[in-house]
């Protein structure tokens, strides 16, 4: 059952603060002097203030003020805190400069909403102290301004540095709202500030102390390292939580404080086919071997969870989409996207194992989908016809199956070992490495070319 209004808990705010008035009054009147009644109100009107601020809000603790003092599209780290936390179902409200465009799936998230501010200058000419002083008294007031005016939040996620001032204004916007504040620290704002000034300067002595004294306020912190998470502990009194963690995928992942990405070792194997939902091609195969190997891992086989794209457009995706929506596969995901002619390949190369199962009608052609795996050096699963051996090498390159019961065996023996580097699944990979032919240009020019150009010689 909802909770009822606010309104029916707390009286009117208006007449909360005049209450106070009412009393000022009545002390004004009775001794002549009229300063108790304009202290008494400025109390009032604060008290009537704080209400407002924290009145119940249902809703609260489902959303989360994200808060960078710098360009959203150049803080990978705090998009990342959006896109998990929006994941989870909470409301997320991104307050940072808006110069550089997010990550795409920060735009798209329906969940998260971007709140620009604009990035303070400070006084133009004057001594620089002048200028640092004015330029973070107004951004004090900006960002403290902001937060207020935003919908309570159950808790502010800010990263430092920078964090002078937003992590003072974000520590009176929670005391004022009743959130918490959250710091994701990647380092400390006054060892950059050194790095300028020198560490005996009165600039960065004064941040050092600002980040002491702000720092340890925060409800919890989180820590880019476990060395950061070490020294808060030790010389600030600070308990927080390593969150070196990956950014992650299924299939990969990547340190937040390292350029390069690495497959995980628990990934799923990424299965892939194309298709033009025709008859020339039987689906159901492929459905039932899938089944198979599900049953496989139910019975206690040690193989890895399966993600299945099939790619294409034709009459009777819908048939099989049916087919697929009956399954109740718990280690098998199957998903049927229409790709962009440039991802295509882009996906092919990231697959694990291709599987055809274009049946010629002739028996004479060749199907340009294991083509374009091996194009991309992906070991391929066919389905038996008369001539596929003249691309297809059985044991060399991929196997070839006749019935959706072989198949699902090849699928058990190729990824028994995965992802292992001496797979039968790596070895094909190898040999279509060194097997590789000529490209399409090649061939093309090679032998489609001299036709044309023979035939225009003929006419002239």
């Amino acid at each position: 059952m909802a909770p009822p209004a606010p309104s029916n808990h707390v009286p009117n705010a208006t007449l909360f603060a005049l209450i106070p008035l009412f009393f000022g009054a009545i002390c004004s009147a009775t001794s002549g002097v009229w300063w108790p009644l304009v202290l008494v109100t400025v109390v009032g009107l604060a008290a009537a203030l704080c209400w407002l601020l924290r009145r119940p809000d249902g809703g609260a603790e489902r959303r989360v003020c994200v808060l960078v003092l710098g360009d959203i599209g150049r803080s990978p780290r705090m998009q990342y805190h959006s896109l998990s936390l929006s994941k989870h179902g909470y409301e997320v409200t991104f307050v940072g400069y808006f110069d550089s465009k997010p990550h795409q799936d920060v735009l798209r998230e329906d969940r998260i909403h971007i709140f620009p501010i604009a990035e303070v200058k400070g006084l133009r000419g004057g001594p620089k102290i002048l200028t640092y002083v004015t330029k973070v008294s107004v951004q004090f007031a900006q960002v403290l301004a902001v937060l207020l005016m935003l919908k309570p939040h159950g808790h502010i996620l800010m990263q430092n540095p920078p964090g002078l001032p937003g992590m003072a204004s974000a520590w009176l916007a929670c005391v004022l709202r009743g959130s918490r504040l959250v710091i994701d620290w990647h380092n400390y704002g006054y060892t950059i500030l050194a790095l300028q000034h020198g560490h005996s300067h009165p600039l960065v002595r004064l941040a050092k102390w600002y980040e002491h004294v702000f720092g340890p306020l925060a409800s919890q912190h989180l820590c880019v390292t476990n060395a950061m998470k070490e020294d808060l502990h030790r010389n600030w009194g600070i308990n927080g939580n390593d969150v070196n963690v990956m950014e992650k995928t299924v299939f990969s992942q990547r340190g937040m404080d390292k350029n390069t990405v690495t497959l995980r070792a628990d990934r799923p194997a990424l299965l892939i086919s194309s298709t033009s939902w025709t008859e020339d091609e039987d689906f159901s195969i492929l459905l039932q071997a899938l089944q198979e190997y599900e049953d496989f891992i139910l019975t206690g086989e040690t193989l890895p969870p399966l993600i299945c794209v099939i790619t294409g457009k034709g009459p009777q995706k819908e048939h099989y989409k049916k087919m697929i929506d009956s399954l109740h596969l718990k280690h098998v995901k199957i998903c049927t996207p229409w790709l962009a002619p440039e991802d295509y390949p882009v996906l092919l190369g990231c697959a694990d194992l291709g599987v055809c199962l274009h049946m010629s009608s002739s028996g004479l052609d060749l199907p340009m989908k294991v083509v374009d795996m091996f194009g991309c050096c992906l070991p391929v699963c066919a389905v038996h016809f008369l001539c596929l051996k003249e691309l297809v090498k059985h044991e060399h390159n991929g196997l070839i199956f006749s019935d959706a019961t072989q198949l699902a065996q090849q699928l058990k023996t190729l990824l028994s070992d995965f992802p292992s580097s001496d797979s039968k699944l790596c070895e094909f990979r190898k040999n279509l490495h060194a097997s590789k032919g000529k490209r399409w240009e090649d061939n093309w020019d090679q032998h489609v070319l001299p036709l044309l150009s023979s035939s225009t010689s003929s006419f002239s």
